[in-house]
């Protein structure tokens, strides 16, 4: 059996020369664009995330939006500003009515950020499942 340490270390060195680099993810996070930074602020309400998930459905209106919740339309209105602020939804006129829609753009946007850890996770993982099935041999 081999002993926790050289385990570790040996995991972190096939980490370290895969793919997974440490400094992008420091100019990730450090150079955040202010739009993302709006866009990952809209995200951290829960209510924002259930409206984004109504929106994905279909166009609404406020008064649409705040029938699903137990707010004012003054309430809402702020959370679809805030949305808005963050390039999540778009809003579009049809006659006197406003329209809320999903922004794919900036979702995408927000998920291209994500993305970068899944790339760490898998290869996290592969190195896990490498030095795993060596004990096993």
């Amino acid at each position: 059996m081999v002993s926790y340490t050289s385990d570790t270390k040996r995991f972190h060195e096939k980490c370290n020369a895969s793919q997974f680099n440490p400094l992008r993810l420091q100019r990730l996070v450090t150079n955040m664009s202010a739009q993302e930074q709006l866009s990952f602020k809209a995200l951290a309400d829960p209510t924002r995330r259930e409206i984004l998930f109504l929106l994905a459905k279909q166009e609404m209106t406020i008064a649409d939006v705040a029938d699903n919740f137990q707010m004012t339309r003054a309430a809402v209105k702020k959370h679809l500003s805030i949305l808005r602020e963050g390039d999540l939804i778009r809003v579009r006129a049809a006659g006197r009515t406003k329209l809320n829609s999903l922004n794919p753009d900036g979702m995408k946007r927000v998920t291209d950020w994500i993305g970068y850890f899944d790339a760490f996770w898998d290869t996290r993982l592969n190195a896990l499942k490498s030095e795993i099935e060596k004990e096993l041999k």
